[in-house]
């Protein structure tokens, strides 16, 4: 069977080196980067000084930051070795100055005092409408606290909502995600934490709650407020929403109170639904990445198939109303979809599209979806109740639903590529 080479270990680094950091700062210009990797690729007499051991670029406003940390490929005493390579660095510097006009600062990173990194890598999502410095303030402090460090930052959206991407290491998840959930809580910013790695790249199915998710407002309290009891039944939703009522059972209670609305008041309902701002962005960007999109609702097939078909939607499962002579009875036709339900509901749409369970996304509001959201590789809650929002893998509590692409790690950017 073919197999891999076992790594030269001569040609790994030696962690043992002295090592340096270059810093370059000022106008951003073409030909920066260029003119300082040339002059680090000799010593002068044509062989290589340094190896090139890690980089990051980033550009903000036209004003460049650029950091590279170099390794010597000298031999010789440790100290006379990295004084030999800060004077080599240092004379790049001077050179790189002098041709380009920007700052390049040169310090050791070896030693010591040498940055450490250990554990796995997450991202953290900070999102706002705007942004508020104490939420960045707060997150850069609660990631210290729990002996994380940012390693990287970047820009992932500046509409609908404003966020940032950190990138950190040495934290433990669960520890971070609990400082930062405070944060998110005192400062009014949705904060997100996911692993670092191809897994968050690697989603592929995205099943959608319907009611106050994928569209405004309760439609079973559209229904009874054509019934006259509209009062009623918001009451009875609302602690079923909030977990204080079994769902199966709220949901006969509240069906039982339509019973005798004509069925073109379904017609009328569906026709007057509004959907949540980003919604449509959402479905159009993830359907053209390749993603299978649906709604798992503990609504009603009558509103919920039309939609999923106006909208081009892979699948959809919702509660049947019963109708006889044109009325609505008061009853249910077939199996509930309550809380087991939408996780039965993923599962079996992940299975039929052969998608594993840690590649799909379930998003939505209520004590119904809890499973659904447990279930899915990441459960978000979207403007969800408080212990909706404790138990999900996270949360957003922006108006736009769209904002779900940031936390997959989608920039705006890419989306605009993806949105014909």
């Amino acid at each position: 069977m073919p197999h891999e080479p076992t790594p030269d270990p001569l040609t790994a680094p030696d962690a043992s080196a002295p090592r340096a950091l270059l810093t370059v700062t000022g106008a951003d210009r073409p030909g920066v980067t260029a003119h300082l990797f040339a002059a680090l690729a000799s010593d002068g007499d044509g062989r290589p000084a340094v190896e090139v051991l890690d980089v990051e670029q980033v550009v903000v406003h036209g004003h460049l930051a650029l950091g590279v940390v170099v390794g010597a490929l000298g031999t010789g005493q440790p100290a006379e070795a990295e004084r030999e390579l800060l004077d080599h660095l240092r004379r790049v510097g001077r050179e790189v100055e002098a041709a380009v006009g920007v700052r390049v600062a040169v310090e050791s990173a070896s030693g010591p005092d040498a940055p450490i990194t250990g554990g796995r890598a997450h991202h953290v999502i900070v999102l706002g409408r705007p942004v508020p410095p104490e939420a960045v303030a707060g997150a850069a402090q609660a990631i210290a606290g729990a002996g994380g460090n940012i390693d990287a930052i970047r820009r992932l959206s500046d509409v609908p909502v404003t966020s940032f991407e950190l990138t950190v290491s040495g934290a433990e998840a669960t520890a971070l995600r609990t400082a930062l959930a405070s944060v998110a809580a005192s400062t009014g910013a949705d904060i997100a934490v996911e692993q670092v790695g191809i897994a968050r790249r690697s989603k592929r199915l995205i099943v959608l709650d319907v009611d106050s998710t994928l569209v405004r407002g309760e439609v079973i309290d559209e229904l009874a407020a054509r019934a006259g009891r509209a009062a009623e039944v918001a009451r009875i939703t609302a602690a079923a929403m909030n977990g204080e009522l079994d769902f199966a059972e709220s949901l006969r209670a509240r069906v039982a109170v339509l019973a005798g609305l004509p069925e073109a008041v379904l017609d009328e309902v569906r026709e007057h639904l509004v959907l949540t701002p980003g919604a449509r962005t959402l479905i159009r960007t993830l359907q053209r990445l390749g993603f299978r999109c649906g709604i798992v609702s503990g609504g009603f097939t009558q509103i919920t198939d039309p939609l999923a078909e106006s909208l081009g939607l892979d699948f959809a499962a919702a509660n049947t109303l019963e109708v006889r002579g044109g009325r609505l009875t008061g009853g249910l036709v077939g199996e509930i979809v309550d809380r087991p339900g939408k996780a039965r509901a993923l599962i079996r749409f992940a299975e039929q599209y052969g998608i594993p369970l840690d590649q799909t996304v379930a998003v939505g509001d209520g004590a119904n979806d809890l499973d659904m959201l447990s279930t899915a590789g990441l459960g978000i809650a979207f403007n969800a109740k408080p212990f909706v929002r404790e138990q999900a893998h996270t949360a957003l509590n922006q108006p736009y639903l769209d904002a779900v692409l940031q936390v997959l790690g989608f920039t705006r950017d890419e989306v605009l590529d993806a949105v014909p």
